[in-house]
Formats: C-alpha cells, structure tokens, sequence
C-alpha cells in the first residue's frame, strides 16, 4: 500500500512539473517562426530567416542605448523591394519600393534606403541617416 501511495506522488508530481516547464521551440509565432531561435518572418522570402544571418547588415549611426544596434536588409529577387528589419517599428519589418525602373531609392513612410559607397546601404527616416 505504501509503495502504492508513494509511487502515485511521484506521479502526480512529475505531471506537475512537466506541465511548469517551457517547451524549448513553443514560442512559435503566427507564422511558425521560432522567436527564442532568432527567427523572424520575412514577408520578401516567405519563410523564416535570421536577421543577424543576412548578407546585408547595417549599423546605427547613432544608438540611443549602450549598444550599436543592427539593421538587416532583405531585397526581392527584382530589386523592386527592400525588407528591412529595424528594433524601432511596431511591425516585424518595413517593405520600401523602389520607385521608377532607374531609381536607386527604396521608400516608404519617411524610410529611404540609398547605395552607400561601394557595396553599402544607408537608411534614413525623414532624411536624417540612422543606419549605414
């Protein structure tokens, strides 16, 4: 009877604290991106990407906090588009078009991305720079 008794605590008590521990890969997102992994969802790929995994990143001008925060950049297979993923929008990232067949300009509410040197991108919100 006892072991009977001690063997259904044992139980009880490892469904208790397997029911308090976190699944690692549960905190999917709405498009299935695992967010403690680093995923995000790129609206130009379709899929789940890393930002700090992209080929394009930039650096903030001028970080508000401790730290240089990084800006990655996404473009469409046309070069119509840019996705860009920045810390300080309320959505996951920012689609800017290029307007025009020969414009070397992405925009979108007061958001620019512009060629920058050689093989570099500048992004300025309302013309003043915030990554290079």
């Amino acid at each position: 009877m006892k072991k009977t008794i001690l063997l259904s605590t044992m139980f009880l008590g490892s469904l208790v604290f397997a029911q308090e521990m976190q699944i690692k890969g549960g905190d999917r997102d709405a498009h299935g991106c695992i967010g403690s992994a680093g995923y995000t969802y790129s609206q130009i790929k379709k899929d789940c990407v890393r930002t700090f995994e992209q080929k394009i990143k930039l650096t903030e001008v001028a970080p508000k906090e401790s730290y240089t925060s990084i800006a990655a950049v996404i473009f469409s297979k046309d070069m119509k588009k840019a996705e860009v993923f920045i810390k300080d929008t309320d959505s996951e990232s920012i689609i800017l078009t290029r307007a025009g067949g020969k414009a070397k300009a992405w925009k979108k509410d007061g958001y620019v991305l512009v060629p920058y040197k050689k093989n570099g991108y500048q992004l300025k919100k309302d013309n003043i720079v915030i990554y290079q």
